[in-house]
């Protein structure tokens, strides 16, 4: 139980630190975007700047999800990466796939991902929702 401790640790630290570096990078790109402040939120650059913004989200939590269903691979701990990286997903996400595919040794590793995860999403939904009330959507006039 030391080393799954140890390992589920270890993956905490490195998503926050990632998840952080990349909220950086986000907020950053949105930063740099001329005019943000005064977009039209009907119009084509302020959805493409919403989606965008969304689509960086997932990029970021694919590659922590891809990193955790990694090591259950390695480990051994899932049979293949098929399986992995769907047991990873549902997991992160604490939608829950069951424990029946997890080796034993390892279960309590994938809880914590399950506690990382929701801490994570919840860090990239303060951040949209900061990122888009911070702008000033404007809507056309009617008529």
């Amino acid at each position: 139980m030391l080393l799954e401790l140890l390992v589920a640790t270890g993956m905490v630290t490195l998503t926050v630190v990632i998840h952080g570096w990349g909220l950086a990078l986000l907020g950053r790109i949105t930063q740099a975007e001329e005019n943000a402040k005064r977009l039209d939120w009907v119009s084509a650059r302020g959805v493409g700047f919403t989606v965008a913004l969304v689509m960086g989200l997932f990029v970021l939590h694919g590659f922590e999800i891809w990193l955790y269903a990694m090591l259950f691979h390695s480990l051994g701990a899932v049979a293949d990466l098929r399986t992995a990286v769907y047991f990873s997903t549902t997991t992160y996400a604490a939608i829950g796939y069951g424990d029946k595919v997890m080796a034993p040794d390892w279960r309590l590793l994938g809880g914590i991902e399950g506690i990382n995860g929701v801490i994570l999403l919840g860090w990239s939904t303060a951040f949209f929702v900061t990122i888009m009330s911070g702008l000033r959507l404007r809507r056309r006039p009617r008529g």
